[in-house]
């Protein structure tokens, strides 16, 4: 016959698992100069499994939480971590991820905080593991963290339409791709929708940390129109970058309008005259990154289909403005201004007149 549940656990049950949780903190505390982040992760996991069991089983309320707190920072009061939220969010924890080899080899692997994260803002644990995965291997903060999951930096990471399976070697192809987003987010940039080309390159150096932290870990920047001559011709490429790790070069070609075919043959002739120019043995085939205000799948697949140099061919966003309805209805710049003017006129003419 199965126990009644209880909203709240008699003494020797509470106790029974109080007495538990500390025992396993103490161990984990030993263990902690070892692998401190994975042994803190875990105890945190096994913490929230047994909260879910015991509450779920023994029908617990969530007043025991509260209770729990208490009792553990009394108990390790130089530890950081017991209180109801952290509790809650170690619940939480165990809930989202019920493997504990999952949480080893995955989420395991970054600090409590970049976990808090995961939760708070992903429901696929699909997700949760390539972004955790992502931490680890570029060292991101959380506040990069952040940034990269509002971006959607998941759906759009090797996104862009590319030529690199037929024009690179298998092992180099895949990297290179990931190297690619659609659309690139440029809403650090203050323009507006119909910006010109040269006025969206020059705002892109000027943001260049910003415009680095887009394009993803490992861009060196070179230099913005840089200078090639061929049979005695000049031409200049928007930006060009070096990428450390796949030791290549990568031209970006920018363009405010619609992809056009005749781009693909530009960028092939860009990345022909890197490669002669300025690559040695020690570099990789230069790759070419075509950015455009928008694309049509089928034409660019058309115009990349005989092209022999690796292109990929992405979009930007830029920062949305107000529907022009809208616009309309709200105040300039220069009547805010003469508001605020009035406004102190008028707080000026009430002291001067006010007794005493």
């Amino acid at each position: 016959m199965s126990k009644a549940p209880t909203l709240f656990p008699d003494d020797e049950n509470y106790f029974a698992l109080l007495n538990g949780l500390k025992q396993r903190i103490r161990t984990a505390q030993v263990k902690a100069a070892l692998a401190v982040n994975q042994e803190l992760i875990l105890l945190y996991w096994e913490i929230g499994r047994e909260i879910l069991k015991r509450q779920q089983v023994e029908g617990w309320g969530s007043k025991v939480i509260e209770r729990l707190a208490k009792d553990l920072k009394r108990e390790f009061p130089d530890m950081k971590g017991f209180s109801r939220t952290n509790l809650m969010y170690m619940r939480a924890f165990a809930e989202a991820y019920p493997d504990e080899q999952f949480v080893l080899q995955g989420v395991g692997q970054i600090p409590w905080g970049h976990n808090q994260t995961l939760l708070n803002k992903l429901d696929s644990p699909e997700q949760r593991l390539w972004y955790a995965r992502k931490v680890v291997e570029f060292g991101w903060s959380r506040n990069i963290l952040d940034l990269q999951i509002d971006t959607n930096l998941f759906a759009r990471q090797g996104g862009a339409i590319t030529n690199f399976k037929r024009t690179l070697p298998p092992e180099q192809s895949d990297l290179s791709r990931e190297l690619l987003k659609d659309p690139y987010n440029f809403e650090f940039l203050a323009l507006a929708d119909d910006v010109q080309e040269r006025d969206l390159e020059r705002a892109l150096v000027e943001r260049i940390r910003d415009f680095l932290l887009e394009l993803g870990v490992g861009f060196a920047f070179v230099g913005s129109q840089y200078r090639l001559e061929v049979d005695g011709d000049e031409y200049f490429i928007d930006l060009l970058f070096y990428h450390l790790k796949l030791h290549r070069y990568v031209v970006i070609d920018l363009k405010v309008t619609e992809f056009k075919p005749e781009y693909a043959g530009k960028m092939n002739f860009y990345i022909s005259a890197v490669n002669h120019l300025l690559c040695d043995e020690r570099d990789e085939a230069t790759i070419g990154i075509i950015l455009c205000k928008s694309k049509k799948r089928t034409t660019v697949e058309f115009a990349l289909d005989t092209v022999q140099n690796p292109i990929g061919v992405a979009t930007y966003k830029l920062r949305e403005e107000l529907p022009p309805a809208l616009q309309g209805c709200l105040p300039t710049a220069e009547q805010l201004e003469m508001e605020l003017d009035a406004a102190i006129r008028e707080i000026g003419a009430e002291q001067d007149n006010s007794p005493l």
